[in-house]
Order: C-alpha cells, then structure tokens, then sequence
C-alpha cells in the first residue's frame, strides 16, 4: 500500500474523531445558543417549608442549585433538574441556579423564596343539645332533657330536679342500675379540646366513680363505647351529695372529625351530673 495515502487516511480519522467529541451532547443547542438559566418555585400543598422547583432553563444539560439556607445546616444543594428542597424555617432565602452545557458555557439565575407559617386554621366548636337537661331544649320547644343523650343498647339517664347546678333539671344515674349518656359531635381534625362536666355523688356507699369519655368514633350500640374510647377521665368525690364539683377531660381529635361524649358510673353510688360544655383548648 503506498505509504502517503495511508499516513492521509489515518490523518483524517483522527481529524474527524477530534470534531466529534467536541460536539453537544443531546439537551444542548449549537455553541451560538449559550445556556439560559431560569425556574419557578412552588409550596407544596400540606408543608409550607418544603417548596418544588420546576427548571425551565433552555439549552443546557447539567445543574447546580443553592438553596440559601447553608447556615441551618441543611442540605442546601443540589444537582437534580427539578428538585424539591425543605427549609429549616420562616425566613427569605436567595435560590440560585447555575445551568451549563456540556461545552462549559454557564448562566446564572436568583431569586427569592420567601417562606412564611400560615395561620392556624380556626377550630370548630360544636354544639352540645341538651347540655343542661332541660325539656324543651330542642327546635320548637321540645325534647325532654335526654333525648340528645340516647343510644342503642344502653339505659339512659333518669332526671332530677334537685340537687341542681343551674336550671331546673339535671341527670340522675343510679347506683345499682347502669345509665349512660352518648351524643356524637363534629369537630376541627388535629385540634385541641377541653369538655368539661359538674357532678355531685352521695357519700354512702364510698367507692362510687362517674366518667367522662371520649369516643373517637360514632358508634350505633352502647356495646361498641369501651373499644371507641380515646380519652377518660374518672370523679370520685363524695364529700357533699349537694355540692357540684367540675371535671375536665382534655383530648386531640386527631384525624377524625366526628368523636362522642359518653358518660357513665360505676353503678355503686348514685350520681348525679349538670352543665356539659366543650370549648376549644386555649394556645
């Protein structure tokens, strides 16, 4: 073979290989079209401090992302095209994105994040029926103090007019006879609440209990409460058959936004009860 021509062949592979690898790779534009960095940014619904960051930057290939807060000791970087980030608290950070093509041209684009706690949401108090016993609580006048209090499968309350705590009637449950009280109740989900009863009980025979409870669940039978309970709280004072006493029970309503208020006794003493209220819990 003569040896000019070979040496020119070698000659032009080499020259086309070198041209090859000098050119783009897929994502870039010609070398006359420079990177252009550019991205939007938005909260994700549910968390306020973790924001998702769409890159809209045109003709670039590789991506180097500072997300202003390095002082918190965060990861404050990254190198994904659309990455999601979290803050480490309210504040206004400077985000900076640095894209480039894989010739090494860059462009260099900020902009502010400013990330801020939304308010609280308002906490729903509902309304308890019959919450002093009274007859005719209910729309038009009726009702006769217990009908709010009812349940299936359980015996309801008796009523008394004396003692009292306000009004003219209260509930009676009667040693030797079990009695309870249930009403289903809307509330705020992952809110903080207080309900609050008065009692009295005979002081003989000693050993008597009346609770207060919280079911985390409507329920249809009086069977079903023990297992629904979320939160109890027990009265055990007879040092006056006449003097009422208030109990407070505090719960979370957690994911649910329907729980009820049972009450029942130890069926051992008489007790009587008056003026059930639930307020939400002050900050």
């Amino acid at each position: 073979m003569d040896i000019t021509k070979l040496v020119a062949a070698i000659t032009l592979l080499l020259t086309f290989n070198a041209c090859t690898e000098d050119l783009p790779e897929a994502g870039s534009k010609p070398d006359n079209t420079p990177p252009s960095s550019s991205f939007s940014a938005e909260e994700q619904s549910g968390d306020y401090l973790t924001y998702l960051f769409t890159n809209t930057s045109d003709s670039a290939t590789d991506y180097e992302w500072d997300f202003g807060d390095a002082a918190s000791g965060a990861d404050n970087t990254s190198t994904e095209k659309d990455p999601s980030h979290t803050f480490s608290g309210e504040g206004t950070y400077t985000v900076t994105l640095v894209a480039s093509d894989k010739l090494g041209v860059e462009s260099t684009f900020s902009s502010t994040v400013e990330v801020v706690e939304p308010d609280a949401p308002s906490v729903f108090v509902p309304t308890i029926l019959e919450a002093g016993f009274e007859d005719g609580g209910l729309a038009g006048g009726t009702g006769d103090g217990r009908d709010s209090w009812r349940i299936s499968g359980g015996k309801i309350f008796g009523i008394t007019s004396s003692p009292v705590r306000t009004g003219s009637q209260g509930a009676k449950f009667d040693a030797g006879d079990p009695r309870v009280a249930y009403q289903e109740l809307t509330v705020t989900p992952n809110a903080d609440y207080i309900v609050s009863i008065y009692y009295t009980m005979k002081t003989d025979p000693a050993g008597g209990a009346l609770r207060l409870a919280v079911l985390g669940e409507a329920i249809s039978n009086a069977s079903e409460a023990e297992a629904a309970i979320i939160a109890s709280v027990s009265g055990t004072d007879q040092t006056s058959a006449s003097d009422y006493v208030q109990m407070t029970l505090e719960f979370n309503s957690g994911n649910r936004s329907t729980i009820a208020i049972w009450i029942d006794s130890n069926n051992i003493t008489e007790a009587r009860v008056d003026d059930v209220t639930i307020i939400a819990k002050p900050e």
